[in-house]
């Protein structure tokens, strides 16, 4: 995929404010701190489109980037953070849940999860929800430059386990640093783009 534009669009909090045109929409789902911003940046050739944080749990809005005029990444609050209040992670929760469930522009989400380390409850309880409304969904495991090579397939095995992932779903290897696993990731996105 050449980029050629790649912009931030808009921060919403509620359906009223997310972009209208109807433009397919990939959603970013992840834990707060598996990297999600430095993904974007990589998949988009960009330093600092998305803003990268030292403290988790910042995105409590969801982000929409445009890319080439043709469709968006959509960037959602990170789950499993603890420092939020309560009441703050069922806010978010019903924001997730209602963008995930209720947006015909939604073609897929990418569920974004930690190479090192085995997916979490939070990460298993994404991936079953997904399932269970039948959204499509791509696994991009980051963090692999974080792995020696020799181990990459061990602990991929872990997340295909873990997750219980089914027949169809594409598990990506995928490093912000190198940029292993960005051709295959386009790839993937591209069965959704018909353009």
């Amino acid at each position: 995929m050449k980029i050629t534009s790649s912009e931030f669009v808009i921060s919403a909090v509620k359906p009223n404010q997310y972009p209208d045109g109807g433009l397919p929409e990939f959603a970013l789902a992840g834990r707060s701190n598996v990297g999600k911003s430095s993904f974007i940046n990589k998949m988009l050739n960009r330093k600092n489109l998305a803003r990268t944080s030292s403290n988790p749990g910042k995105t409590q809005t969801l982000n929409f980037y445009l890319i080439n005029e043709q469709f968006y990444f959509v960037d959602v609050p990170g789950y499993g953070y603890a420092k939020v209040s309560k009441k703050e992670r069922e806010a978010w929760g019903k924001l997730i849940e209602g963008y995930l469930t209720g947006r015909e522009q939604l073609k897929a989400v990418l569920l974004i999860v930690d190479l090192r380390h085995p997916p979490t409850d939070d990460d298993v309880m994404m991936y079953d929800f997904l399932k269970h409304y039948q959204i499509p969904c791509i696994i991009i495991a980051t963090k692999a430059d974080k792995i020696p090579k020799g181990k990459w397939q061990k602990h991929l095995k872990v997340h295909w386990e873990t997750l219980n992932v089914e027949k169809g779903d594409e598990l990506i290897l995928f490093s912000s640093e190198t940029g292993e696993g960005k051709d295959k990731a386009w790839s993937a996105l591209g069965k959704f783009l018909t353009l």
